[in-house]
């Protein structure tokens, strides 16, 4: 599966130690993020992570066309709704394209961990055969 990466500055930390947590289930996928997120989530872990753009300067919107194009099966997106600087990507678009596109999609640790963990199962591997 592709899964995709997103994380307000307040919340990459949490991005960070969520991805250990879960480093031997997301070895085995396809991962993507915005730049700073990627960057510092592949450094702190050794997964391999390709990098887009920071949110800020287009990377949301990369991640937004890949999610458009069915190319993003999962995503991961730890937001800060109550502090969230006008640098930092708005979720609004990127949540209405994974209702439009069916894609699970996590905005918190209790979601995303709810969502590894049916990706674990293979509950999610219908995904799979819509493609």
């Amino acid at each position: 599966m592709n899964i995709a990466f997103i994380a307000h500055d307040s919340k990459k930390e949490l991005m960070i130690q969520f991805c250990i947590a879960y480093s031997g289930i997301l070895s085995k996928h396809t991962l993507c993020a915005t730049g700073t997120t990627g960057k510092q989530v592949s450094e702190a872990t050794g997964l391999s992570i390709q990098q887009y753009l920071i949110g800020s300067q287009g990377g949301c919107q990369q991640i937004g066309a890949k999610i458009s194009c069915n190319e993003i099966d999962l995503l991961i997106f730890f937001r800060d709704p109550l502090n969230r600087k006008p640098s930092e990507p708005n979720e609004q678009d990127l949540l209405r394209l994974c209702d439009v596109h069916n894609i699970p999609v996590a905005t918190n640790i209790a979601t995303a961990e709810a969502l590894i963990m049916a990706l674990e199962r293979g509950d999610l591997d219908w995904r799979e055969l819509l493609r």
